[in-house]
């Protein structure tokens, strides 16, 4: 699978800094384990009939999705990280149209059409992660799944590793660093949470828009 090496595009690192789905590192191999696990968990008791990746990268899971026989799609604000996912997805015989160019700022209900939201690691890049959650929450989805680094977690372990010293562990990207009790004091304004996950070194959870009878 092509991964973007930690490509900036308007200043901005897009997809991944380098392939941790396939890593052959057996700590590197162990953390996904403990994402992949809570991920799926969770997109399973969502129970979506159909699901929208915000902030998609590569294409990851949209395509993965796809092939468990789930009906994805993704969007990127990247036009770069966009044609790296309609690579891959053509490298798998599925079909690219899966993936289209839009900014979460700008993203509408109208583009997406899903019964649940994800986006995961995206919010930690961005200026306005409150007004996202707003757009987000404004798409109409049954339900959400979030993810975020949990500080001083993921800093820490980036330092145990050799890498980033200079900015203290913080990944190159990163502008947000939330604990797991600011992040989740932060979606609270905008969600209900229905299920907190922590696979280390993450904040996951899945929600439901306030009053929802999503449960």
């Amino acid at each position: 699978m092509k991964i973007s090496n930690g490509f900036a595009e308007q200043g901005i690192v897009v997809g991944n800094t380098y392939d941790k789905y396939g890593s052959s590192n057996p700590i590197v191999r162990r953390i996904m384990r403990g994402f992949d696990t809570a991920l799926t968990e969770l997109v399973g008791r969502a129970a979506p009939s159909s699901i929208h990746e915000i902030g998609c990268g590569e294409g990851y899971w949209v395509l993965r999705w796809i092939e468990r026989g789930l009906s994805a799609s993704g969007s990127d604000f990247s036009s770069h990280i966009i044609d790296v996912a309609r690579d891959n997805a053509i490298a798998r015989k599925i079909s690219p149209d899966v993936f289209s160019q839009q900014d979460i700022y700008d993203i509408r209900a109208s583009q997406v059409g899903a019964d649940l939201i994800v986006c995961c690691e995206v919010l930690e890049h961005l200026e306005k992660p409150n007004e996202a959650l707003r757009i987000i929450r404004s798409l109409g989805a049954r339900y959400v799944i979030v993810s975020v680094p949990r500080e001083p977690i993921w800093s820490v372990m980036n330092l145990a590793r050799g890498k980033y010293i200079s900015d203290l562990g913080n990944t190159p990207g990163h502008i947000q660093r939330w604990s797991q009790r600011a992040f989740l004091k932060l979606v609270a304004k905008h969600f209900d949470i229905i299920e907190l996950r922590a696979p280390i070194p993450w904040t996951m959870m899945l929600c439901a828009s306030r009053g929802s009878a999503a449960r």
